[in-house]
């Protein structure tokens, strides 16, 4: 048994309608001027609406900064740090920072924690640990069953330029609190519920099998796996169902933790560049290579597979799901042309996440996962 470091640090708020404890739980970390950051689709729903109100309840103050995109950038954040100082007086600075809505807004509050605490730019904590700094205490709230960014000390902040993801981790940047409500993912249209979970779902699976896995990872990861597994297709036919969609947030939740203590694998390492380059929404990219990937990785850890999937192949589990969800198959519906894929291949290589995937890979064996999804 390898030897892990497992440092808790979270306090997780789980059930329906525990945004209305935003208040109290805001002012039991000492914040009085809070900033939310969100996106415009998050505020059109009134789910922003419903913090303010519950902050306003303990004459809290706060300001809302909605100007978070899919796959957040440097100029996000940065944008985000300029309001937040604009806004704030020198008296009366933010002292509390709420990420509200799907791992984008919770990655782009994160980085602005970074910036706004310890000055610079996101380049400078690209990796683990960069922060000198003390940052400001953070609450985060997931309205999509998908990231598990709100279980995750990185912030996953593209270039603006190059479109590269730099993961910028510090414990110090862990969300104190988070709040787990179902009832904020009704609101979730169908297909981004279809691509947020199978994105949870492929980071129960790829952390269950990562070189860095270890008994706390895998006990986050299976038991993330069985509420995903079973809640994935009763969301998409039925939104209506609240177990369902417990399971899912719980589920997607679970798995960032995992995610947290063994990293992920090739998947998301050949899915970044079809983001960067294609603008293949990130999830989907995932899906696109899940089953290929586990395939591939059948040499070396078709035991673990078996013990969270005994009755089927997994990766033939994983195909029914993602028909269930009608979710693509091939890169060519995305009129990718087959001579891309070598140097999509060249940019996958360089992924972190990569590093961690329990067969070893290189652009040759890349190159082999993105034809077989061709």
């Amino acid at each position: 048994m390898q030897p892990f470091d497992f440092q808790p640090s979270t306090r997780v708020v789980f059930g329906e309608n525990t945004l209305d404890q935003l208040g109290s739980l805001v002012e039991e970390l000492a914040g009085d001027r809070v900033l939310i950051v969100t996106d415009p689709g998050i505020v059109k729903v009134g789910i922003v609406e419903r913090a303010i109100q519950s902050l306003k309840k303990k004459s809290l103050d706060a300001f809302v900064f909605d100007g978070v995109a899919e796959n957040p950038t440097t100029r996000h954040v940065e944008n985000g740090v300029r309001f937040a100082v604009e806004t704030a007086s020198a008296a009366k600075p933010i002292n509390l920072i709420i990420g509200l809505g799907g791992g984008s807004a919770m990655d782009c509050a994160k980085g602005i924690n970074f910036l706004l605490t310890n000055g610079g730019v996101m380049e400078d904590y690209w990796g683990m640990d960069k922060a000198p700094k003390p940052m400001l205490p953070a609450i985060g709230i997931p309205t999509t069953a998908g990231t598990g960014s709100e279980a995750q000390s990185f912030a996953l902040i593209a270039q603006e330029k190059t479109h590269i993801k730099m993961a910028c981790g510090d414990k110090k940047a862990r969300f104190r609190t988070v709040i787990l409500d179902p009832v904020l993912t009704q609101s979730v249209p169908r297909h981004v519920a279809a691509a947020t979970g199978i994105d949870a779902i492929s980071h129960a699976i790829e952390s269950y099998v990562t070189t860095r896995r270890n008994p706390i990872s895998q006990m986050f990861a299976r038991e993330a796996w069985r509420l995903l597994e079973e809640g994935f297709e009763i969301t998409l036919s039925h939104p209506e169902n609240a177990k369902a969609r417990s399971q899912m947030l719980l589920g997607a939740h679970l798995a960032g933790a995992a995610i947290e203590n063994s990293m992920l694998g090739a998947a998301h390492a050949c899915a970044n560049p079809l983001t960067a380059n294609y603008g293949i929404a990130h999830g989907v990219a995932v899906g696109l290579m899940l089953p290929h990937v586990i395939r591939f990785n059948n040499q070396v850890v078709e035991g673990f597979y078996q013990e969270l999937q005994p009755s089927k192949p997994l990766h033939e589990r994983i195909t029914e799901l993602k028909t269930a969800a009608a979710l693509p198959e091939r890169l060519r519906d995305f009129q990718i042309d087959s001579e891309d894929l070598p140097q999509l291949a060249k940019q996958a290589a360089k992924q972190w996440t990569g590093k961690f995937n329990p067969r070893p890979v290189s652009e040759t064996e890349l190159l082999q996962l993105y034809k077989a999804t061709y």
